[in-house]
């Protein structure tokens, strides 16, 4: 039965004559019945007293006493000497408990309690709660009655215990909850896995003081992160990373669309049905630009007379067709301020063939800044003083300002499919060739102009600037490339999540090279190809359930700007920026031995710094990758560049970010675009194997602990951060832009607002229900969608691929803006009025946006500042 209030009174004697209220309600009169063999006694008079409690059997007493104890022992995080003090006193508590109902013999009905005292029996009538509210108290039947001869005084002493024991079960309760949020709270302090404290609040089980298991929970085995981080190394092979580049090993090129590509892709599509039990392919017919049947010339004509100077292998895609003569001009590495620089000692540079050495920033970018400038061609070799030896290598490139196909901008490639005749606003329309830096050397020292300042000799000391204005020194460029449909394959493999399938983290490597491409294409297959096996093995047969799908991705054109990964995007962008929450990229992952190369979101920082506290070092194994890069290794992130398939994922699709890897800083891989990159180049690498397997360790603890934990490894606090960094930035010029009628306070209201979002969606998190999946799923969503939310959507993808306001191209950028107020102090005449509004307005809107959807529901949004 459950709880039944007890109202007495006392009527002339000391015996106790006890009415129970049932507060349920009226009462079976068969449940009133007298029962068999039971005898009356007269009722005596004896003043009346009333009083209140709660009905337990000793039945109810001992279950919540053991309760009591459960929820201690669940509080188990607390220090062992609290649990020793606790238990003692619980011990107390339940002899107590005991000693009250093992005194005399018991005997109880439903309703009422009969204890035998030398053979004296007391009557307890039952009043209902309905009679109470009436009034007076009206006798009821005699039959309605037990025996009982306890005094007063044990009736109280049952009260006040019953009252104890409930009193103790809620403290045991919050001490239980209290020790639970603790333990959570520690684990999310514990998530790097460097301590010993570290545990995951993916699950729990309850284990008492000497760590026995106390109850076992039903349903598939818990792994926790560290074991699943200990599987991942042990399990990693070394050898199979090398044996996997030896595919490569004899073969010239693995050009995109040609049969060594599509080779490799069919080997890849195997080796992904032997681990995965989703393996699909997925086709586009695109235009790519081929070295014709006759080979690209570059001479030097003085005089009239022309000297051939190189026939190269290789060539430059999506460069102007044709034939092309112009003075030469050197350029250092072609950046925007190396070109105001030498527009400061050449008058024009207009139909120019601009001279750019390899470094610092793409071809494509060095091109398109060569065009602004007016010039008619351009000319690029690789300095052996940052590349090494590399007098006779020639690199392979392209020219397109972009990504994907170029002749079916912001749409997908798919066969079959009209588009309208467009181009990228990206391609140059002028010619480009790569040549040695012997060749180089040569043209260098037919130029009679000034010769170059230190800083931009590099290793060929003959370098001159441009040749005197009265010299008839030209440099002629026969560029035959020709144009070719092609079909390409990027080949497909999953592991399904079993809680949040439609969630996806994506791993993904280039496959094709220009060349033999080992260091460029080769380790990344190899990691990819890897990292399936491993994975899968840990999912089929150590019984790991992820959360959450990984995604292992082969792509074809990477060569030609991320063509393959592009494609893929714009084709299933309206799905990916929904389930798709990172992207991993494998791409060139070893290119030296000195120094971690890092390109990320900062969603990912968190996540990686976490990482690398639990992968050796190649370099010293006593130590983590973690101690050798140091606390501020976030200042050392690289940005994405056009040359890496992560970066339509950030700044077209809006999907955050992570590439890994090991190179010499001071001194670039020579052979990387080149026929040279083989793996006996490679070897060159002081351990090799080590670094591949660090590589290999990074990117496949990144995919498992995404997919492990309850809540997304991602850092939504960190944006925060970058907006007020920019926002320091800005300040300066708050009189200038007041002095135009504008003003930053909008954009820094915005950025304010942002803050607040993020400090609500942390506070819905920590006061979350952390195991129920559909609210869990929504904080997720929010968080995930964050990096989408900065692309911004005033903006069109056709015309504007890359929105995103931290990492895209275009001057809606927030670098963009900061260079336009550089303007107000340093240039006023050519501050754009209409153009800075324009800016302003773009990356205010966008930030506030953000906040908006990083907040939540639409009732907890405005639009005031």
């Amino acid at each position: 039965m459950g709880f039944v209030t007890f109202k007495g009174a006392r009527c002339g004697g000391p015996e106790e004559a006890l009415q129970p209220t049932n507060t349920r309600g009226s009462v079976s009169s068969s449940l009133l019945a007298e029962p068999a063999g039971s005898c009356r006694q007269p009722r005596r008079k004896a003043p009346c007293w009333k009083t209140e409690g709660l009905f337990f059997s000793r039945g109810h007493l001992k279950y919540h006493v053991s309760l009591l104890m459960f929820a201690f022992r669940e509080g188990r995080g607390l220090q062992s000497s609290w649990w020793v003090l606790l238990r003692k006193a619980m011990d107390h508590a339940r002899a107590a408990l005991s000693n009250l109902f093992s005194v005399e013999p018991m005997s109880y009905t439903r309703f009422s309690i009969a204890r035998q005292t030398d053979g004296d029996n007391s009557h307890v009538e039952m009043k209902l709660s309905a009679d109470d509210e009436e009034g007076g108290d009206i006798e009821r039947p005699e039959h309605m009655h037990v025996s009982m001869a306890q005094p007063q005084r044990n009736g109280k002493r049952l009260c006040f215990l019953v009252i104890a024991a409930v009193l103790l079960l809620l403290i045991g309760f919050l001490i239980g909850y209290l020790s639970y949020r603790g333990r959570m709270q520690l684990a999310a302090r514990c998530q790097d896995g460097s301590g010993g404290c570290e545990i995951t609040p993916t699950a729990s089980y309850l284990v008492d003081g000497e760590g026995t298991v106390e109850e076992e929970i039903q349903g598939p085995p818990v792994i926790f992160w560290p074991e699943l981080k200990a599987m991942l190394s042990k399990k990693l092979s070394a050898k199979n990373l090398v044996d996997n580049l030896r595919w490569r090993v004899g073969v010239d090129s693995f050009e995109a669309g040609e049969a060594e590509d599509t080779n490799m892709a069919t080997y890849i599509h195997e080796e992904f049905r032997n681990f995965l039990d989703k393996v699909w392919n997925d086709e586009h017919y695109i235009k790519l630009q081929v070295r014709g049947s006759t080979k690209n010339q570059v001479s030097i004509s003085i005089n009239g007379k022309e000297e051939i100077l190189e026939t190269p292998d290789a060539y430059v895609a999506y460069s102007e067709s044709g034939s092309v003569s112009g003075k030469p001009v050197y350029v250092n590495y072609g950046l925007k301020k190396d070109f105001e620089i030498i527009q400061k000692v050449v008058a024009s540079l207009n139909g120019t063939i601009v001279i750019v050495r390899a470094g610092k920033i793409t071809l494509a970018e060095k091109v398109a800044n060569a065009k602004e400038a007016g010039a008619a061609g351009v000319l690029m070799y690789v300095d052996s003083l940052k590349y090494g030896i590399t007098d006779t290598l020639i690199p392979f490139g392209h020219a397109h300002l972009g990504t994907g196909d170029p002749y079916t901008p912001g749409f997908p490639s798919f066969n079959h499919t009209q588009f309208p005749p467009v181009e990228s606003s990206g391609l140059p329309h002028i010619a480009v060739q790569t040549i040695s830096s012997s060749a180089a050397a040569r043209l260098f020292s037919k130029m009679d102009g000034d010769t170059c300042s230190e800083g931009w000799k590099g290793a060929i000391h003959s370098c001159k600037v441009t040749t005197k204005h009265e010299s008839q020194i030209m440099v002629k460029l026969d560029v035959n490339n020709s144009m070719k449909d092609r079909k390409i394959l990027n080949i497909f493999g999953a592991i399904q999540g079993f809680e949040e399938p439609d969630r996806y983290v994506v791993i993904g490597a280039q496959r094709d090279s220009w060349g033999p491409g080992v260091a460029k294409a080769g380790t990344g297959t190899a990691i990819l190809l890897e990292l399936a096996r491993v994975i899968s093995d840990i999912v089929k047969n150590e019984g790991y359930k992820p959360r959450r799908s990984i995604i292992f991705a082969s792509w074809s054109a990477g060569d030609y700007g991320a063509v393959g990964a592009t494609e893929w995007l714009e084709g299933y962008s309206a799905m990916l920026h929904a389930k798709a929450f990172t992207y991993i990229s494998l791409d060139a992952p070893v290119l030296g031995a000195s120094h971690v190369k890092i390109s990320a979101s900062p969603l990912l920082y968190m996540l990686l710094g976490s990482i690398m506290k639990g992968v050796k070092n190649p370099a010293a194994v006593s130590e983590s990758l973690y101690n050798r890069l140091g606390p501020d290794w976030v200042k050392a992130v690289v940005p994405l560049g056009l040359d890496n398939a992560a970066f339509p994922f950030l700044a077209y699709s809006g999907i955050p970010v992570l590439s890994f890897g090991f190179y010499n800083k001071d001194e670039e891989y020579h052979f990387l675009d080149t026929k040279g990159d083989t793996l006996e180049n490679l070897r060159k690498i002081d351990n090799l194997d080590a670094l591949l397997a660090a590589a290999a360790e990074v990117a496949g603890q990144a995919a498992l602990r995404l997919t492990h934990d309850h809540e997304l490894f991602l850092d939504i606090g960190r944006y925060s951060e970058e907006l007020l960094a920019y926002q320091e930035e800005f300040l300066p010029y708050i009189k200038e832009v007041r002095e135009l009628g504008l003003t930053l306070d909008w954009l820094f209201f915005a950025r304010g607002d942002f803050q607040r979002a993020v400090t609500a969606l942390r506070r819905d998190i920590a006061n979350s229900d952390g195991e129920n999946r559909v609210i869990r799923r929504a904080l997720n969503d929010r968080m995930m969608k964050v990096e989408y939310d900065f692309l911004s959507p005033y903006l069109s993808p056709k015309d504007v691929p890359f929105r995103h306001i931290f990492f895209g191209k275009g001057p809606h950028t927030l670098r963009s803006l900061v260079e336009h107020l550089q303007l107000l102090k340093t240039n006023r005449s050519s501050v754009d009025l209409n153009l800075l509004r324009e800016q302003l307005a773009l990356a205010t809107w966008t930030i506030k946006g953000a906040a908006n959807a990083l907040g939540g529901d639409i009732w907890d949004t405005d639009n005031e500042f």
